[in-house]
């Protein structure tokens, strides 16, 4: 490089494990990617205090000191390597290096060093270790001359290795002189003070910046108080404890979930925290989309004002899912992700589908595909080889759900199964639009070949009921119920959906569905119906097949009807029925739920008819400019 140089294979190593990667050291300062992608590490020169150099096993080890006291080392630098890149240090950015020699006495036997958060332990001018003090949990006297420092178990620390520092007890004794005390202070209690006073220790030291207390986090499963402090982000749960620097944060996802007052919060992480032997590299947090909330911040005036005046506020009032993720995005300088162009049918930002058995919705975001809420997929656009888009495996009304393969350049395939058949045109053109390459069977590439894999069906071939939840889940201006009946209100999900509103994207709940369940097998025919009765329904429609026409005609683009307050009330309520109610009938939910209803007072049901007020002016706002389309600009399945 004209302007720097380029190093593979150079290792950045730490608590959190050894991950190989490319360095380029440039005029500008100092950048380190992660090999295979992911986490990066960019150091501008006028951020480095201080560089030295230390021979290691095998290699040579750079360490490059910030000013806010963070320290990364890089290893993997051959002899001539060290003699080029520091005169490039010298003369070109003006950074002068040191040297370090490692101690190999195996004496345990020296004296301490504190440096900003680091800790250095040298045996005659040489350093036998050194510790981060940002990974320390707690510290603990016994007796008058030990300490001991503890390290987060389940964090991201170690995440990447077997073998972690868990514990390190240091002995002072009474006539240390680096640390002086006195009768009622010893050398060991001042050594921990000032550990105390230099770390991020949870216990007795930094405060939290902000507080959420009793969020809902689905992976991890539990419920944490979440802590935003000035270096890291602590999760404090009943039976877990997990403390994640800032620095093993790649991004944060901010997904809100279709007609459900839930919104997801994504955290990812690299390395990703580990939970006994099971990884996590994305936190799934789950906010209360309409919880409104107002935070003063706790941090000192003198550093507010020099160091975040222009990335945060002093005090914050608004939904609770916002005020976190703008006050993480001020701390750690985070990149946010949030929805793109995508809509679904139900206007939402997902599709819901299946993937390893698990519910759930899949995001179509601008850079990559998210399945939420477990397992949390991450699927970038880059590491894809092709999608297919398949025809529902099984037979009966499963057949009005297509499947969509996403196949990555490493071979690795992803099955999204149960997204309803409306949806295909609008996933269709947004993976076209992203230059994906698209499969199809038969090797069909064109619009034309893969509607086919859904077009070729008997359309008239329906299941009565299904086609009902999808009409009014979808939002066709049908007449069939009034909006404010509210006990036979149902709604649209996927076949193998049982997990209801909290899982998935637009749908409503559980028990809104039972008794339309009940009456409609009177009313129309049954989903099974042999072949040759496609021609006769199409040249004499029989009774049936004219009362379902006008919904076949639908427009996917046409406005959702209003919900009731019943409806809000049962998005709610139903986890709640379920929990009261172990092993209760799948039939019985719709039951409770309406009983539940009726035994409110108008003042309880006050905030679930403002709810519908505010739904059914925006159904009269957007229907008053609605036009709909003809019936031949519909989806694949209104195809004759």
């Amino acid at each position: 490089m004209a302007d720097g140089h380029s190093f593979n294979n150079i290792s950045l190593g730490g608590r959190g494990g050894t991950n190989p990667g490319q360095l380029k050291v440039h005029s500008g300062g100092v950048l380190w990617k992660k090999q295979g992608g992911g986490k990066a590490v960019e150091l501008d020169k006028s951020d480095i205090s201080g560089l030295t150099w230390m021979k290691v096993p095998r290699s040579n080890q750079l360490a490059v000191r910030t000013k806010d006291g963070l320290k990364y080392k890089f290893t993997g630098f051959r002899d001539q390597d060290v003699i080029s890149l520091t005169n490039f240090f010298q003369n070109t950015c003006g950074l002068t290096t040191e040297e370090k020699q490692l101690s190999v006495s195996g004496k345990n036997w020296g004296e301490v060093d504190l440096n900003g958060n680091m800790l250095s332990f040298n045996v005659g001018q040489k350093q036998a270790f050194e510790i981060s003090l940002a990974d320390v949990s707690q510290t603990q006297l016994q007796g008058k001359t030990d300490v001991i420092l503890e390290f987060h178990v389940d964090d991201t620390t170690g995440a990447n290795e077997k073998d972690s520092l868990m514990e390190i007890s240091f002995h002072i004794p009474t006539n240390n002189t680096q640390f002086v005390g006195d009768e009622n202070r010893p050398p060991a209690q001042v050594f921990r003070e000032k550990i105390m006073s230099m770390a991020d220790v949870g216990a007795g030291g930094e405060e939290a910046v902000v507080t959420f207390e009793g969020i809902a986090i689905l992976t991890p499963r539990g419920r944490y108080n979440v802590e935003l402090h000035l270096s890291f982000l602590r999760l404090q749960g009943q039976a877990n404890d997990f403390k994640i620097q800032f620095s093993s944060v790649v991004r944060v996802f901010v997904l809100p979930k279709s007609n459900q007052p839930h919104t997801f919060v994504v955290v990812t992480l690299d390395p990703p925290i580990r939970k006994g032997q099971t990884m996590y590299p994305h936190i799934v947090l789950q906010f209360e989309t309409d919880y409104v909330v107002e935070s003063t911040l706790t941090m000192n005036e003198d550093l507010f004002a020099t160091k975040y005046k222009d990335k945060l506020e002093p005090t914050y009032k608004g939904l609770i899912h916002e005020v976190f993720t703008m006050v993480l995005r001020g701390l750690s300088g985070t990149k946010l992700t949030r929805p793109g162009k995508f809509r679904s049918c139900q206007d939402g930002y997902a599709v819901k589908s299946s993937l390893k058995a698990e519910d759930g919705v899949l995001y179509p975001l601008e850079k990559s595909f998210f399945f939420l809420p477990k397992p949390p997929t991450l699927i970038l656009y880059d590491e894809i080889d092709y999608v297919e888009f398949e025809r529902h495996a099984a037979g009966g009304s499963n057949m009005h759900y297509f499947d969509l393969l996403i196949r990555l350049k490493t071979e690795q395939e992803h099955l999204f199964r149960n997204i309803q058949r409306n949806e295909y045109h609008n996933l269709f053109e947004f993976v076209n639009s992203k230059g994906l390459k698209i499969m199809n069977l038969g090797g069909a590439k064109t619009t034309d070949g893969v509607a086919a894999v859904l077009q070729d069906e008997d359309d008239d071939n329906v299941d009565p009921h299904l086609e009902r939840i999808k009409n009014e889940a979808g939002g066709d201006d049908s007449d069939e119920e009034d909006e404010d009946f509210v006990a036979d209100k149902d709604d649209g999900g996927s076949p193998t959906d049982d997990s209801g509103g909290d899982d998935s994207d637009g749908s409503l709940s559980e028990g809104d569905k039972e008794k339309p369940v009940k009456k409609e097998p009177k009313k129309e025919p049954t989903t099974s119906k042999p072949a040759s009765s496609k021609k006769r329904t199409k040249s004499g429609e029989d009774d049936a097949s004219k009362k379902r026409k006008p919904k076949k005609k639908k427009d996917p683009n046409a406005p959702k009807r209003a919900m009731s307050g019943f409806m809000f009330f049962s998005q709610l309520e139903r986890e709640n029925v379920k929990k009261d109610n172990p092993g209760i009938a799948f039939q019985e939910i719709g039951r409770v739920l309406g009983e539940r209803w009726n035994k409110l007072s108008a003042e309880e049901k006050e905030p679930y008819e403002a709810k519908a007020k505010v739904d059914k002016k925006r159904y009269q706002d957007e229907i008053s400019g609605y036009k709909p389309k003809p019936s031949n600009s519909g989806h694949a399945s209104d195809s004759p």
